[in-house]
Parts: structure tokens; sequence; C-alpha cells
């Protein structure tokens, strides 16, 4: 079996699926090639955290501004794909709190002090599992599930193998596989690149609790609502890839985060989920270097958080738009 849509898109975690969608939404015809399963974008609390992602991570005002604008895009995407935005902002509780609430509003959030923390109005959240069923479903996207296996290109156009027999072809293909290895046949550069993205294993846990009315979030641990209560999570494991889930940490971790809420719970399932990162921290987006090749590809932590500013930079430069001002921040070749 064969199809040539216009654009192929490798991967569905949120960066492969907000592309598409976005692609979709301009009038392209996207197929979307993915093994299936869960992802790391799935094992995901949902966090659109500009504000306290900043304050954890010591951004500078400059990356500090590029959060916040990712995060204000999500207003018009969600509007444009029927996706549910939770506005109830973030709790931070934690030491030196009043240092934490000047540092906010230095980068230019809002912030003020409450008991043994803060809270922040600028960080959102989504569900993650009903986006990403709700993206899928985008007219003019089609998901196909299969694992590709190999790639070839040249001026003209690509042809994208599954391990199942089905070959798509298309002039634009967009790379969204995570922190996955290498798609036999990339371009060598490419390939390489793909190969530098530096694994990082993380875990999450389910609590069935009284939805807290926020995200709470302390050193090293944070609580999100969830459906069913609230997750628990989460690791930042780097170099590692394995999904067996370690009962002993998560079983730590959620008794600190109930303990957090001051409340009892039962615990639920604990998923891990493998994300991608590059050595600044930020995606991989935008034209690879080969012709019709893009990536969408290593947001590290923050991938729901920046996937509509992922799509937009990816999608003008498949339509040879006038890049917007953060495309740059995470060119594919800004490391050459």
């Amino acid at each position: 079996m064969t199809s040539s849509p216009d654009v192929i898109v490798i991967g569905a975690g949120v960066l492969g699926l907000c592309t598409a969608a976005e692609l979709a939404s301009r009038g392209h015809a996207v197929i979307v090639v993915d093994p299936g399963g869960s992802n790391a974008s799935a094992v995901a609390a949902g966090m659109l955290a500009p504000a306290l992602e900043s304050l954890l991570e010591d951004a500078s005002p400059e990356r500090a501004a590029l959060l916040k604008r990712a995060r204000d895009r999500w207003s018009a995407f969600a509007d444009a794909h029927g996706l549910t935005l939770h506005r109830e902002g973030a709790e931070w509780r934690g030491p030196d709190a009043a240092a934490a609430v000047d540092r906010l509003r230095a980068l230019g959030f809002e912030a003020r002090a409450s008991r043994g923390g803060l809270t922040t109005r600028d960080d959102w959240r989504i569900e993650p599992a009903p986006a990403m069923a709700v993206l899928s479903r985008t007219a003019g996207i089609t998901v196909a599930k299969a694992r590709v296996v190999r790639l070839t290109g040249d001026a003209r156009r690509w042809r994208v193998e599954a391990g199942d027999g089905r070959m798509w072809f298309a002039s634009t293909v967009v790379l969204g596989t995570g922190a996955a290895a290498a798609v036999p046949g990339l371009p060598e550069a490419t390939a390489a690149l793909v190969g530098s993205i530096e694994p990082i294993r993380g875990q999450l846990t389910q609590v069935q609790i009284a939805p807290p009315a926020r995200v709470v979030r302390a050193p090293g641990l944070y609580v999100a609502p969830a459906p069913g209560g609230a997750v628990v999570g989460a690791t930042m494991e780097p170099g590692r890839r394995d999904l067996e889930p370690d009962a002993a940490e998560a079983a730590a971790r959620t008794e600190a985060g109930l303990s957090l809420l001051g409340v009892a719970g039962e615990v639920g399932q604990t998923r891990v989920g493998i994300r991608g990162a590059v050595a600044d921290g930020l995606p991989l987006a935008g034209a690879a270097g080969a012709p019709g090749l893009h990536l969408a590809l290593a947001p590290r932590r923050n991938g729901w958080l920046l996937g509509p500013l992922v799509a937009t930079v990816v999608a003008d430069a498949i339509e040879g738009r006038a890049p917007e001002a953060d495309a740059a921040a995470l060119d594919p070749l800004r490391f050459a």
C-alpha cells in the first residue's frame, strides 16, 4: 500500500501532533505515522508553566520571555482545535518564598506570597490524553499505526517505509520521534544531530484523591490535578531509556506528594516516559538542512508548553514564510 500526502509527520507525541494540526489547519493533507502505545507526551502532567519553570531553571530574562510567549500561543491554538485549557495557576512551596516572588516579578510574571510559598496565575495546564486524542482527529490528518524503518530522500520527494510493508511518499517529512534513535536513511548530519539528543527518563504516579485546586510544586516534586485525582512526579534521570517503573522511588515520591498536600490517598499506576534534550534545553524545530526534511524534537520537559510555538515554526519553514522571532532559538542547525 502506498500513499502520497502533502506532509508526513513521523511521531505522534505533542510536538508531532501540534505540528500536524497546524499544517492541517493551513490546508495541508498530513499523515502521522506512529507505532502507537504510550509516549513521553502521554506520561506528563500537561503543565504550561513558564513561571515556575523559569524559577526552577534559574532562567535568563530572555528564556523566561520565550517561555511566556510560548504559553501565550496556547489561547489561539486551543480555540482553533477545540482544546480545554485550565488556567487556575500554580503554587510553589519551598524555601525563601519572598525571594522567589521577587525573582518571578523581575522576570515579568505575576506572583504573590502564600502560606509556605507563593502562587502564580501565569502557569496553566492541559490534560494530555484528551488533547492528544482531539489533535489526532483534526480534519486533514490521517494517523497510520506503523513503525517507520527507513527513510529515502532526494531533491524531489521522501519515501517513508514501515515495517509492515506500507510506504508513503511526500515532498516534506517532519521528524517528531522524541528521544528515539535516528531512523535509518536519514542524511548523515541529521542522524548525528538526532544521535546527540540525550534521553531523560521520567516517571509519575497516579493517586486517587480529591483533585487539588491547582498544581502544587516543591523542590523535586509536583502534584497536578488529573482525571481520577492527581499525578505525582516526576523524576529527571539523564541517560536512561529503561521503561520499568522504579517502585521504591515511586513510593517515596508519592508519599512526599501526599504529605505536601496533607492528605491520604490510594496509590495507582506508575508510568515511565523518555524525553529528549539537547545542550541548551530548547527543542530542535525547523528545517534540518536537507530538502524537505524538518525536525520537531527534544523539548526536554516542556513539550506541552512549547507545542504550538514549535508547530508554527515548523509550518512556517515548510511553507517558506518569514520565520517567527523565536525561530532562531529553536533552529536545529544552531549548534553547527
